[in-house]
């Protein structure tokens, strides 16, 4: 299925709070047409006055008449938070693209979902699928307090035995060894949530090779401070046209600079927008998006954040 990308109006019919400091915002469209369509793992852009941000779906992709997100409010952040919290009220419109989707749910035999805090939103429609589906599947959910974990106390009653709910005030860290000592052979584990608790599912799935891994960042990967930041040119192959990436710029940068135009959104290499397939050249990845097959692969990119390891790219641009 393909992915919508062209910008739409949407009016917010409904907005509570999921939890402490968690806003549930659900959209319509304003005539009453159907929204999107969608599948599991599936963020939108909101343009938020002068902001954009993306959020995680969060509701039911079978449901065609809304599409809900819930957004954590963060004081220190970049504003699109408290403005959904602060100035966003019922009957507003705003304007939103997408779906799009780079944490699609693979098939397997079995499950096991790893959340922290705000990183429940794009693990809650892929268990309503595999529940749907009658495939075995657990799901381990950390926060702060048991208060700011949003749909925890539904998401425990409604699946006793399948979810542990795990508050860091109550249990301390989540224990991660445990969970993946229980899988089966050739489980899918698909984590999302706050850095520390990404690399560390991370390390402990790396010494498990039988175990499949799929992680979704809401923040940009760490960049080595001492990794290479040296000019490269870019070759664009639908017309010839060859712009030089200066150290310190990016690809995206760059374009624009040269007035080629370019789809992108968050510039930190976490939403996927701007995904590029690359032709010839070698890029060096320092996106959130792609699996490390994928960037074994080197047939795409993200040209905001994204280098190059060789001179040249010819990008499909």
């Amino acid at each position: 299925m393909s992915e919508e990308r062209e910008p739409r109006r949407m009016r917010v019919i409904g907005k509570r709070a999921a939890a402490a400091g968690v806003a549930a915002v659900t959209l319509a469209d304003p005539d009453g047409g159907p929204v999107p369509e969608w599948q599991p793992g599936a963020h939108i852009d909101l343009v938020l006055g002068d902001m954009t941000r993306q959020y995680s779906l969060c509701g039911d992709p079978a449901d065609r008449e809304s599409l809900t997100v819930a957004v954590l409010l963060e004081p220190g952040g970049r504003g699109g938070s408290a403005y959904v919290h602060d100035k966003l009220e019922i009957d507003d419109e705003i304007v939103i693209a997408g779906p799009r989707n780079a944490f699609g749910l693979s098939p397997a035999p079995s499950y096991l979902f790893v959340a922290g805090g705000i990183g429940i939103t794009p693990l809650l429609p892929m268990l309503r699928s595999i529940e749907a589906r009658g495939l075995p599947w657990r799901l381990l959910y950390g926060g702060r307090t048991r208060a700011s974990m949003a749909f925890a106390e539904d998401l425990a009653a409604a699946h006793p035995h399948r979810v542990d709910l795990r508050p860091q005030d109550e249990y301390g860290l989540l224990d991660l060894e445990a969970a993946l000592d229980g899988l089966s052979p050739d489980a899918a584990v698909y984590c999302c949530g706050p850095e520390p608790l990404l690399r560390a599912v991370e390390t402990a799935c790396g010494a498990r090779d039988e175990l499949t891994l799929q992680v979704e960042r809401f923040a940009p990967k760490a960049v080595d401070p001492d990794a290479p930041s040296d000019s490269f040119e870019v070759e664009l192959a639908r017309t010839g046209a060859v712009v030089t990436v200066a150290s310190g710029e990016s690809v995206l940068d760059a374009l624009e600079r040269r007035g080629v135009d370019a789809e992108f959104s968050c510039r930190e290499g976490t939403c996927g927008t701007c995904e590029v397939a690359v032709l010839a050249g070698r890029p060096d990845h320092r996106d959130s998006v792609l699996t490390a097959d994928e960037q074994a692969a080197g047939d795409a990119m993200m040209i905001c954040v994204s280098r190059s390891c060789t001179p040249r790219l010819i990008l499909d641009l």
